[in-house]
């Protein structure tokens, strides 16, 4: 995801003021709003909820994954780190200098998965997330372009997505194409499809027979059929996320254990029932990025925006690939 300028950081600040509070509407900002185009909307929120802001005074947010521990991981794009931040107090601990990180997840230990785009590589931190190590950086002897986004397969293996939207500046593409990827479980990796022009978010639906991944420059999302052996069939349009030039394009998603799914798009969160009917959209202050599951009983949606973390309580429980059947 294109980051905003570091002069953001400024606005950015500013909203620590209305750290815990409701967002009805500030200066400069959209206001929050849930625009249902279905009655089934309001099956997943209440007409009543609301959107609060969690931390502030970031860059560029990406990659939320919410721990039990109490704190949410955050990458910030345009200060080249990860945070830990305290859900608490909104406080952020800095855990490690990293060039352009991206999206992130768990793995099946618990083990932070990071899209690195600077090292062009799909990383591992340790325990502490003081370190890391390469998972894989390379696809048939050619460097990635810059890896967005990554989720854990219903196989145990990682799939990711290979835009050309943070290749660092001056550096060679040496894959001819923005592909979408799978690293096997002993570390292989296999091109699954080049069929995007710029394939961001991705997602698997709860019983691992679909495959959802969004085109940020087609601004539409595609859904597959998830074969045994981890391969794709039957590509096909599932929906289209259109909006004005500067208010967002489909990037993150994640999906509900009835198989809704809730997508970054123009104005803020799209939601889409397993159909490929958009019954509404989440519409938040500052453009989000991605977005994660937590909370008790994961009924939570963290979204990073730009500058700031905001989170919204909903009706439904979120599914979590990493987590135990």
């Amino acid at each position: 995801m294109k980051k905003i300028p570091l002069l953001a950081l400024i606005v950015g600040t500013l909203l620590s003021l209305w750290i815990g509070a409701p967002l009805s509407g500030q200066p400069g900002r959209r206001k929050f709003e849930l625009q249902a185009v279905s009655p089934k909307f309001w099956k997943l929120f209440d007409k009543e909820a609301k959107l609060t802001a969690v931390a502030s005074g970031f860059g560029f947010t990406e990659g939320p994954v919410w721990d039990n521990a109490g704190f949410l991981w955050v990458s910030d794009e345009t200060l080249n780190k990860i945070f830990k931040v305290d859900l608490a107090t909104g406080e952020k601990q800095e855990v490690i200098s990293l060039g352009d990180p991206d999206g992130n997840t768990y793995d099946k230990q618990h083990r932070l998965l990071d899209c690195a785009s600077v090292l062009r590589a799909i990383i591992r931190l340790s325990p502490d997330g003081k370190t890391y190590q390469t998972v894989a950086d390379r696809y048939d002897g050619m460097r990635f372009n810059s890896p967005n986004d990554v989720v854990l397969g219903p196989d145990g293996a990682i799939y990711f997505t290979d835009p050309t939207l943070d290749l660092v500046a001056g550096q060679k593409q040496e894959i001819p194409f923005q592909g979408v990827y799978r690293i096997s479980r002993a570390g292989q990796v296999r091109l699954l499809t080049k069929d995007l022009t710029q394939p961001n978010g991705l997602a698997f639906s709860p019983n691992g027979k679909k495959f959802y991944v969004d085109d940020s420059e087609q601004r539409n999302i595609r859904v597959y059929d998830f074969l045994p052996g981890g391969t794709l069939a039957n590509g096909r349009i599932f929906g289209a996320e259109k909006g004005g030039p500067k208010e967002g394009v489909p990037d993150g998603m994640k999906i509900d254990k009835k198989g809704n799914i809730y997508v970054v798009g123009p104005k803020g969160i799209w939601v889409w029932d397993a159909a490929g009917n958009h019954l509404g959209t989440v519409v938040v202050p500052e453009q989000p990025a991605n977005l994660a599951w937590g909370g008790r009983g994961y009924t939570t949606l963290y979204i990073t925006a730009s500058t700031a973390v905001y989170k919204i309580h909903t009706k439904a429980q979120g599914f979590v690939p990493y987590l135990p059947k």
